[in-house]
């Protein structure tokens, strides 16, 4: 990501978890009070977004958030909670918004998928819920994370986004393995006016691993399609503007 963030000219900034926060430092996404707006530690993190962008005098319209497994996770609770203040979404091996509340729950719903999750309840609590535009990648061979959780995220989009007159539109591409790349499925889905809600990428073999990540690193696969390079690809075609209302390039 640094070196894509080199070539593209952006600011990358990664927060850490304390392991006094959490054993594993991860990010506690299934709790209630962490996925709230002005509260926890999705506030915690907005805070220092913003923090970061008066440091640096950034773009504000280009603002954007992703992160993997609890951090793609926690980077949903943005999403959701401060649509005004990112413009888009990367997810990798994430979660959708308010499936669990407790560590047990969310086991669960990391093994199996939300079940009949109703997100429409969700919808409810505001007629104008505003929406990010989300890319979201997820290995169909996840053991950690269910392939499932990923289908979630994308319907809870549109959801969020599409009318309930109406449904979205998905358009799906499959592309085979070629050089020692894994095969992907990638499908879009867009709102009543064609814009992009969502773009999902599962990848076909990959585990819970970052896709086309540096071989060195841990929880990485080299030998998937290049997440990081689409993530910023489908970044540059979104900024935010005054009032959260979106605009979106060819």
């Amino acid at each position: 990501m640094n070196v894509l963030a080199e070539e593209a000219r952006y600011i990358v900034v990664y927060p850490e978890q304390p392991q006094s926060a959490n054993a594993a430092r991860c990010w506690n996404w299934f709790r209630p009070g962490d996925r709230v707006r002005d509260s926890g530690e999705a506030a915690l993190i907005a805070e220092l977004t913003r923090e970061v962008m008066t440091m640096y005098n950034a773009d504000s319209t280009r603002i954007y958030v992703a992160g993997m497994s609890a951090g793609g996770a926690m980077a949903v609770n943005l999403a959701v909670t401060y649509a005004d203040l990112y413009a888009a979404a990367g997810i990798h091996s994430g979660l959708a918004y308010g499936i669990a509340d407790d560590a047990f729950s969310a086991i669960s719903v990391m093994n199996h998928g939300s079940a009949d999750f109703q997100f429409e309840l969700l919808r409810k609590e505001s007629e104008q819920r505003a929406y990010t535009p989300l890319i979201a990648f997820h290995g169909d061979q996840d053991t950690v994370v269910h392939p499932r959780n990923c289908d979630d995220l994308i319907r809870m989009n549109c959801i969020f986004a599409v009318s309930s007159q109406s449904a979205s539109r998905q358009t799906t591409t499959v592309a085979t393995e070629e050089g020692g790349i894994y095969g992907h499925t990638r499908r879009l889905s867009y709102d009543d006016k064609g814009k992009i809600v969502g773009e999902q990428w599962i990848i076909h073999g990959l585990d819970h691993a970052w896709s086309g990540g540096d071989s060195a690193g841990s929880y990485s696969d080299c030998n998937g399609p290049d997440a990081s390079r689409e993530m910023l690809r489908f970044f540059a075609s979104v900024n935010l503007n005054t009032g959260g209302d979106r605009e979106f390039e060819a």
